[in-house]
C-alpha cells in the first residue's frame, strides 16, 4: 500500500469521530491493571527505552513510554495520548510488569484518610 495514496493510509480514522478502533481493541478485553491499582494522580517515569525483541506492545505502549521521559501524572498522560483513563491505566499495568516504567504515588494517595479532618470539613461546610 503506497504511503501517498489519499485515504488509504488513515481508514481508521474519522476526521470528525476520530479513531475507530474502540477502547476494548486497545486493552484486548482487559478493564483493570495488572498488578497493584493505578492511582490518576501517580507520576509515571520511563525506566528504559521500548525493546521490540522480548516485549510484544502495541504503538500505544511505545507512546506512552515516549510521553514519559519527564515525570507525567496519569491523567495529563492520557490527555496528552487522546486516550482514557483506564484505557492508560491498563497498558502501564503492562509497560510496569514490562520493567518499562515505574511509578511514583503521590503521598496522601497512599495513607488513609484522617476520619477526623473529614468530619471538621464536613462540620465547616455545614456551618456555612
Amino acid at each position: 500500500m503506497p504511503a501517498d495514496s489519499p485515504g488509504l493510509a488513515h481508514d481508521w480514522l474519522d476526521h470528525d469521530a476520530g479513531p475507530v478502533v474502540r477502547p476494548y481493541a486497545v486493552t484486548q478485553g482487559r478493564v483493570s491493571p495488572t498488578g497493584d491499582a493505578i492511582d490518576m494522580l501517580a507520576f509515571v517515569v520511563a525506566t528504559a527505552p521500548v525493546n521490540h525483541q522480548g516485549a510484544r506492545l502495541q504503538p500505544e505502549h511505545d507512546a506512552i513510554v515516549a510521553a514519559a521521559w519527564e515525570p507525567i501524572p496519569v491523567v495529563e498522560l492520557a490527555s496528552t495520548l487522546d486516550l482514557s483513563v483506564g484505557v492508560v491505566r491498563v497498558l502501564l499495568g503492562d509497560l510496569r510488569s514490562a520493567g518499562l516504567i515505574s511509578m511514583h504515588e503521590p503521598q496522601a494517595a497512599s495513607r488513609p484518610h484522617d476520619v477526623d479532618v473529614l468530619k471538621a470539613v464536613v462540620n465547616g461546610l455545614r456551618a456555612l
